[in-house]
């Protein structure tokens, strides 16, 4: 009995589908695998998010009676860590909008200290980008060994963590009486170099044709600037613009030094002392904290992309 002798292309084609087949399988494990991954990565980072709005709409009560083993009142009213312990729920027993209505209504001084943030944040944002674009396209539009230099002094003091520069800061401000105003805040934050370092880089990127051909047709150094680097730079502005706002929205270090009168300290100040403060209003100021950064991204994130992205020249 002779046995049926199988087509060799037929065998190499089943190999093949088998192959693909194994292939498939564990390119959908893998993306399987990733996707959790980044999944429980998305929940730890927005649990503390979910958190504070959750538990914004808690009674100052029910805050008490589930951080109270954390915080305790001392003698003068303020409020000590005690304990690791705590007791996250992210479920209110009943939704109470009590901590909005006294961190709106009831209490202003927590208005006043965001509308502080705010008098601090939008000048230094504007103003940061008129100097940073001028100096950038000076940086980008003309080399020499000066500039090379100075640009190094730039990359420099960018990569000095704050509190470094407080101290120089501090004594600069005193010599020019401005200690204790809003502008030991605006000044230092107007000249940051963050702002100089990204603008160059993506200044740099348009090429040399695209200015010199605006030159040969007549075009001086301000319509160059204005109609050019500014308009293929319109999505790297945003972008910085955003990531400025984020950067000083949070800032404490800058008022609690340079500015002793509580009165006119942000309120990202307050949130950092949480522990001496009212912490049943803590999740409600957090909130409403929040909501400029988030409203800023939303509607800049396009633009946060189209920034991180870009590669010079000019579409169409």
């Amino acid at each position: 009995m002779s046995l049926k002798r199988r087509d060799p292309a037929e065998l190499w084609s089943r190999r093949l589908k088998r192959r693909k087949k194994i292939k498939n399988t564990r390119r959908m494990i893998r993306i399987l695998l990733g996707t959790m991954v980044a999944g429980c990565f998305a929940v730890l980072f927005l649990m503390p998010i979910i958190l504070t709005i959750t538990n914004s709409f808690m009674s100052s009560s029910e805050i008490a009676a589930n951080y109270g083993q954390v915080f305790a009142t001392t003698d003068s009213g303020g409020k000590v860590f005690i304990s690791s312990k705590v007791n996250l729920k992210f479920i209110p027993d009943m939704v109470s909008f009590s901590q909005y209505i006294t961190v709106l209504f009831k209490s202003p001084e927590y208005l006043f200290k965001f509308w502080n943030s705010v008098i601090l944040v939008v000048p230094i944002v504007i103003f940061q980008l008129l100097v940073a674009a001028g100096a950038s396209y000076g940086f980008a539009r003309y080399r020499g060994r000066l500039k090379g230099i100075i640009f190094f002094v730039y990359i420099i003091l960018m990569l000095m963590p704050y509190q470094v520069t407080l101290v120089p800061n501090y004594l600069v401000s005193e010599w020019l009486n401005i200690l204790d105003t809003r502008w030991a805040i605006w000044l230092p934050g107007i000249f940051s170099p963050f702002a100089v370092f990204l603008l160059t880089k993506y200044m740099r990127r348009i090429p040399e044709s695209v200015m010199e051909a605006a030159q040969i047709d007549g075009a001086g150094e301000w319509q160059i600037f204005k109609s050019i680097c500014m308009l293929l730079c319109k999505g790297s502005l945003c972008s910085v613009a955003i990531l400025i706002f984020i950067d000083y929205w949070n800032m404490v270090e800058q008022p609690l030094i340079l500015l002793s009168d509580s009165n006119k300290h942000p309120l990202s100040v307050f949130l950092s002392k949480i522990n001496s403060g009212e912490i049943g209003l803590a999740f409600a100021v957090a909130t409403i904290y929040m909501v400029p950064p988030i409203l800023v991204f939303l509607y800049g994130e396009d633009y946060l992309v189209e920034g991180i992205t870009y590669q010079g020249g000019i579409k169409g």
